[in-house]
């Protein structure tokens, strides 16, 4: 069988409403009484109820997987919306976890939903994967998708992972027996702030759903033991250009989670290990410089500031200060453009951004440089609360 931990369903049963329930599934040879009996037993843990967990956990709960479990620790936004399926209109401020398991006992009265209130950390991953017999990753970082690896490849429990930017996605399963895990793809993290979040990058909403539903597929299949699944296969979706290609994984022998002599045998910093904690001080480091109010009170005072806007030309359209637009991107080459003798405050969205900038612009003898704190959502809240806010 596919799956690291057999699915073992002699000691469930199901009712006439149950077989009325699952008598698509029922007819295919497939699946039939036995397959369904053993989605019955399984306990599959969705790691995240947003873009990727919400279809997850809609359609494993549909099919009558038995026991569902949800690690969530966030409240549901407005701006969850556009693609978090689960999630309605009247949820925003809910917590997510409670949201999600509404829905799932409103399409599945017969299934076990167990909800996981936590920060999936070092901590808790092991003892928690212990628990499950498959794990599904809808994580949207790198530290948490480097803990989901290695805590799978510790308890020998399947990764069935998924990942969404912009209009592109990917899907395989890792830590298999005879598979190669998360690492034997990525054995380093990028360089952090290499590769922008989708609050920053933005994400086309049914993106998640086709991704999302990708690795249910994969999650029954394993359940089931049945067909080809994207074990040593990396599935890759560019959703602009309606293509998937298919990339053949090996497993690394030399692999420090799952080769032949693994260094990674208990859990680490995952935040240390792909240089967040470093990248947030230096933000801390420069995000105190000016707040809102203050740089709105200078500004009516008439003092001459140059606002620089570093977001990106379609970010200026939803809404800005009046700032001076240079992406941060395009700013090494436009720095002549800018007066080192002018006092300046740099901002995007959040402020993460601007911090960059304001280190690159110091970096090349600007004096007077300054990050606005919490950029133009920080605007938006204290200043202008008629501004759009995205």
């Amino acid at each position: 069988m596919a799956t690291t931990t057999e699915i073992k369903p002699e000691a469930v049963t199901l009712s006439n409403d149950e077989i009325l329930r699952y008598s698509r599934h029922l007819i295919m040879p497939e699946v039939g009484m036995e397959g369904q009996l053993k989605l019955k037993a399984a306990k599959v843990l969705c790691i995240g109820a947003g873009g990727l967990g919400s279809p997850l956990a809609l359609y494993l709960g549909a099919a009558g997987v038995g026991t569902l479990g949800i690690v969530d620790f966030d409240v549901v936004d407005y701006t969850n919306l556009q693609r978090q399926i689960i999630h309605t209109t009247a949820d925003v401020g809910r917590k997510k976890l409670d949201s999600a398991a509404d829905k799932l006992a409103a399409i599945n009265p017969f299934i076990n939903v167990r909800k996981f209130e936590e920060r999936l950390d070092s901590s808790n991953a092991l003892d928690l994967f212990r628990e499950f017999d498959i794990i599904a990753d809808g994580t949207d970082n790198f530290p948490t998708r480097y803990l989901v690896n290695d805590a799978c490849v510790i308890t020998g429990k399947p990764n069935v992972y998924g990942s969404i930017f912009r209009f592109e996605g990917q899907a395989s399963i890792f830590a298999t027996k005879d598979g190669p895990c998360y690492r034997c793809l990525y054995p380093e993290p990028p360089p952090p702030g290499l590769v922008p979040s989708c609050a920053e990058g933005g994400v086309l909403g049914i993106l998640p759903g086709l991704v999302g539903i990708i690795q249910a597929t994969e999650v029954v299949k394993l359940i089931l033991g049945k067909g080809d699944p994207l074990i040593g296969r990396l599935l890759l979706i560019d959703a602009l250009a309606m293509r998937f290609r298919e990339l053949k994984l090996r497993k690394n022998p030399e692999c420090p989670a799952c080769g032949k002599n693994p260094t990674i045998t208990k859990l680490i910093d995952y935040e240390e290990f792909c240089g967040i904690r470093g990248e947030e001080q230096a933000v801390q480091a420069t995000s105190s410089d000016i707040q809102v109010e203050e740089l709105k009170r200078r500004l009516d005072a008439g003092e001459d500031i140059y606002v620089l806007d570093v977001r990106e030309p379609h970010e200026y359209q939803i809404c800005n200060i009046g700032g001076h637009l240079i992406p941060l991107g395009d700013l090494p080459n436009r720095v002549n453009e800018l007066d080192t003798s002018r006092e300046i405050v740099a901002h995007c969205r959040s402020g993460a951004r601007s911090a960059k900038a304001v280190d690159f612009l110091r970096q090349s003898g600007f004096r007077k440089v300054h990050n606005l704190t919490g950029g133009i959502l920080a605007w938006a809240d204290k200043i202008d609360p008629k501004m759009p806010k995205y």
